[in-house]
């Protein structure tokens, strides 16, 4: 007999509830992990994200804000009160824009963000200042790919997971417009009493800290990045437009342009990243720097061995070491919208060539003309993701044998670039061993980076020597000269500090004091009536890159109001024809 419908046995027969059922016991697991999701309010995420930034993204921020604290109850309450209002600074900042559609993205990034960010300025001493955030966006992608690292990335990743797999687990609460706003408000005045109370309590101390130490602000993640790239952002937009201030329009050739019957090439290297401390030249004052320069050591160049650097970084000592505001009077956007030494050299009538092995010029030789080695007319030197520095001089020397002459060329090195030292030269340049062989300098004793870092100073002080031999060859026919400078230092972890771009108030000397040498062909030096031993002696006084506008100026007899001869190096080394 048949059993009839309402009557079946429910064990054989599913019910429609559990046919929807997924079938996988792991399918079944999802689901009711799915279905068992919290449902909480954008604001509470909000603060646990901040929360979040506080307790793992900011290492170097309470490194630094607790290194003169001793254990005890005072440092639990002033690090508890210090926490509550970084988590409140956070919430006040992103609370505008959060909004139920966007917030898990943007959020999501923030985290991504703020986990690499902890990364650097914990193992590198990174501060995020406008100047670096400059310096980021200016980097290419190539130099961009050597930060990243195995270790770098294994470390972010274990480190953002918990707060991404949190954060989108989550279901955000739908409500009405106006009760949002209403409850958004609510949040945002609590999060700004938190903040007011919290540093209320701390006031003291707090202040004192940040007033003597106002580049802490700097290591605030994300807060820090958001700041610095809205001003980096905010001056670009403004100043994206605006023609360049024309510097010393008076300028012209002074007398022993006509007095002399020979062109002048003038070559100046701009160094990258090469520090004093380890120049070999400089030997005889620091006796820790090894024979980093034995090419240099064996030709007549004029060592300046107390000089110092604009910046810390790139994007700031070349657009000042070529400014005739330098760093005494240190202004971005004045800098940053005048035009350059190079500028009024070509305007005297001058060929001013740059040519280019780096991340660009930062606005040094905007509308003239410029040059990058082409990797396949070098393969030899271009083999790897960047040419080595001597397709610089290769793809050059065809300029300086120009018939006409009067060429100042400027070679923009890749240098001592990190943290990939061992990329920067050959093979057959590996002198001091055992080496650095990754990008990742946590996996290297402090010895095997000074390594690697002083076999690509050997490299530099090759393509230097190289310079000067082949404009020795052109002395026939020119009169010629040569300046290498580099724009700063880097630090090889003394007191655990590595690679450059610290705030110049704080940053070591290693960071500060860098390296440059000058040489002159005879013809040069009769051209111009220049006492070379004079000069030799003023190398050994202070210097910085204040000084290179109106040396260069100086030494290519260039005339203008513009010049200061005090900070012309050779001026009182020469005796200028008079003008007739």
């Amino acid at each position: 007999m048949t059993a009839s419908p309402e009557f079946s046995d429910p064990l054989q027969e599913p019910s429609a509830t559990s046919r929807a059922l997924p079938a996988s016991r792991w399918q079944r697991v999802a689901h009711r992990l799915r279905s068992q999701r919290p449902e909480v309010s954008t604001e509470l995420a909000l603060l646990a994200v901040c929360l979040y930034f506080t307790l793992f993204c900011n290492t170097q921020f309470w490194r630094d804000l607790l290194r003169d604290w001793h254990w005890g109850p005072a440092m639990v309450g002033y690090t508890l009160a210090a926490g509550c209002a970084l988590t409140a600074l956070h919430f006040l900042l992103l609370a505008p824009w959060m909004s139920r559609w966007s917030s898990k993205l943007l959020l999501s990034v923030l985290v991504l963000v703020a986990t690499g960010a902890n990364y650097y300025s914990a193992k590198f001493h990174v501060y995020y200042d406008p100047s670096m955030l400059r310096n980021m966006l200016q980097t290419d992608v190539k130099e961009a790919s050597e930060l990243l690292s195995v270790g770098m990335l294994l470390e972010m990743v274990l480190l953002a997971a918990p707060g991404l797999l949190l954060l989108n687990y989550v279901r955000l609460q739908r409500r009405p417009l106006l009760r949002t706003v209403v409850r958004r408000v609510v949040w945002w005045v609590a999060a700004m009493l938190v903040l007011v109370l919290a540093l209320g309590s701390i006031f003291k101390d707090f202040s004192s800290h940040m007033r003597n130490n106002k580049e802490v602000r700097y290591l605030i993640t994300p807060a820090a990045l958001g700041w610095s790239l809205a001003m980096v952002l905010g001056t670009d937009a403004k100043d994206a437009n605006a023609p360049r201030q024309p510097v010393a329009t008076d300028a012209y050739l002074g007398p022993s342009w006509k007095a002399s019957a020979k062109p002048v090439v003038m070559v100046v290297i701009v160094g990258e990243t090469a520090r004093a401390r380890n120049w070999g030249l400089n030997r005889a004052t620091i006796p820790t720097a090894r024979d980093t320069t034995p090419q240099l050591a064996q030709r007549d160049v004029i060592n300046f061995a107390e000089m110092r650097s604009c910046g810390t970084n790139t994007a700031v000592s070349l657009p000042c070491m070529f400014s005739i505001q330098g760093r005494r009077n240190y202004s971005e956007a004045q800098i940053n919208g005048s035009e350059s030494l190079l500028h009024v050299l070509q305007r005297v009538g001058l060929r001013v060539v740059w040519n280019e092995n780096q991340s660009g010029c930062k606005g040094v030789c905007d509308g003239l003309e410029t040059l990058r080695p082409v990797r396949e007319q070098w393969p030899a030197l271009c083999a790897g993701e960047h040419c080595m520095d001597m397709a610089l001089l290769e793809s050059t020397k065809s300029l300086m044998q120009d018939a006409n002459g009067n060429l100042v060329l400027f070679l923009h090195q890749m240098g001592n670039h990190g943290p990939a030292y061992f990329k920067r030269h050959p093979a057959d340049f590996t002198y001091f061993t055992p080496t650095c062989d990754t990008e990742d300098l946590s996996r290297c004793t402090q010895e095997q980076v000074a390594n690697s870092y002083d076999n690509s100073l050997r490299y530099t002080d090759h393509l230097v020597a190289s310079s000067i031999d082949f404009l020795q060859q052109l002395e026939n026919r020119y009169d010629t000269a040569l300046v290498y400078v580099s724009d700063h230092g880097e630090s090889l972890g003394e007191k655990g500090v590595y690679l450059h771009g610290l705030p110049y108030a704080i940053a070591p000397k290693e960071q500060t004091h860098i390296p440059m040498v000058m040489w002159f062909s005879k013809g040069f030096a009769q051209r111009q009536q220049l006492d070379t031993q004079c000069l030799r002696q003023r190398a050994q006084q202070p210097a910085d890159h204040d000084h290179l506008f109106h040396t260069l100026l100086g030494l290519l007899d260039v005339r203008t109001q513009a010049l200061e001869r005090q900070l012309d190096l050779s001026a009182d080394c020469r005796t200028p024809l008079s003008a007739p």
